[in-house]
């Protein structure tokens, strides 16, 4: 029984079969090099790197599943073999890097098309690994020209900003409202508002805004800065 085994080992594959495994990682190497290309251009959580290790593993992980058990089903019948177990964890094991990328900033949150890429990477290197190439590099091609194309043409809260200011205002009777109307004016949201009064009468505002993507957040800060009743202004980070 040891030396069938062993026979059917070394006899498992030939090298242009082992040839053809290395060629599709080779292939969703470069599917996941070029979804995450855009990601990185976009100063993204997950850029390049991250994507071709996710099309590369899943690739990997269906070549696994789908071929290594070949002496197992040969040698000893179907019993206990499941083709498909491996694979099927990758697309719930995957979760676990989209998680990492998704974060909650007051009342936004960001990273999430970035995770569902990397999902959908990992969909892209497990078509690859089961030889499906034409599948797998035309999902690449559309995963691609939808992101470029959506940033292009946004709607709902993709055709905002976010951005997180601090200010002091020294007279807020005088501010608030022609403040309001210009935010108004220029079709910004206020996402989340802080105020802390001080014992002198000045007020300090924590504001998350929903700037449209036409407008810069400098136009914004320009305003303040001119208003005289304005002490302070700065844009503050992680948004």
């Amino acid at each position: 029984m040891g030396d069938t085994l062993a026979g059917i080992l070394h006899q498992q594959f030939t090298w242009v079969q082992i040839g053809e495994f290395f060629i599709r990682i080779a292939a969703a190497c470069i599917c996941g090099a070029a979804i995450g290309a855009e990601r990185s251009k976009r100063f993204k959580e997950a850029g390049i790197r991250t994507h071709i290790m996710v099309c590369f593993a899943a690739a990997l992980m269906m070549i696994v599943s789908k071929y290594a058990f070949g002496d197992v089903t040969g040698a000893l019948g179907d019993r206990g073999a499941d083709p498909a177990r491996i694979a099927a964890q990758v697309v719930t094991g995957v979760s676990f890097l989209g998680a990492g990328v998704i974060f909650r900033h007051g009342a936004t949150v960001k990273g999430l098309t970035t995770a569902a890429g990397i999902w959908a990477t990992a969909g892209i290197g497990l078509a690859l690994g089961a030889g499906m190439y034409v599948i797998g590099a035309g999902a690449t091609v559309i995963i691609v020209i939808l992101q470029f194309v959506m940033h292009k043409i946004q709607v709902g809260v993709d055709a905002f900003s976010v951005s997180h200011l601090q200010f002091t205002v020294l007279d807020d009777a005088a501010f608030r409202q022609p403040f309001l109307d210009f935010l108004k004016e220029h079709k910004t949201q206020i996402a989340e508002t802080r105020m802390e009064a001080k014992e002198d009468g000045e007020i300090t505002y924590n504001l998350i805004l929903r700037i449209p993507r036409q407008m810069s957040v400098e136009e914004i800060t320009a305003y303040l800065m001119e208003n005289k009743a304005v002490k302070t202004v700065s844009i503050l980070p992680g948004t």
